[in-house]
């Protein structure tokens, strides 16, 4: 059974705050993010499961999880690696409160896709797309 992790993008205002960082980061090859805490339930993670991304408090943007590695900090700590498909898939505007550190998300709880190429449209402000998604008009 597949489930989905979901993570506050820190420090990032918009998707394309994200996918400039990535391609700084990353170039071309998967992204990667590193976490403290390695998944319980990592078996459900990569049978075909999404990180979906938070910005300001509403989710935007989900990336398919390709794997989860164990990465060794300068500090010697072991951490997990969650490493990305480089497509950034934008979502449906649904809002969620903040949180530390990540957190399951269930399939069925999970915003839909936009439509392809929905995501070349004006994009709506942040605070507009939280309005609509608590009152259903996602």
């Amino acid at each position: 059974m597949m489930i989905h992790l979901l993570k506050l993008c820190v420090g990032a205002e918009r998707v394309e705050d994200l996918l400039a960082w990535q391609a700084a980061h990353y170039g071309t090859g998967p992204a990667a993010h590193v976490t403290r805490m390695w998944p319980k339930r990592s078996e459900e993670i990569l049978d075909g499961g999404s990180l979906y991304w938070v910005f300001k408090g509403v989710i935007l943007a989900r990336q398919r999880i390709l794997g989860l590695e164990e990465r060794p900090g300068a500090d010697g700590i072991t951490r997990c690696a969650i490493v990305l498909d480089r497509e950034v898939v934008r979502t449906e505007a649904l809002p969620r409160r903040p949180f530390q550190g990540w957190r399951y998300l269930a399939p069925e709880d999970a915003p839909r896709d936009l439509a392809k190429g929905r995501d070349r449209e004006d994009v709506l402000p942040r605070e507009l797309q939280a309005a609509l998604a608590e009152i259903g008009l996602r």
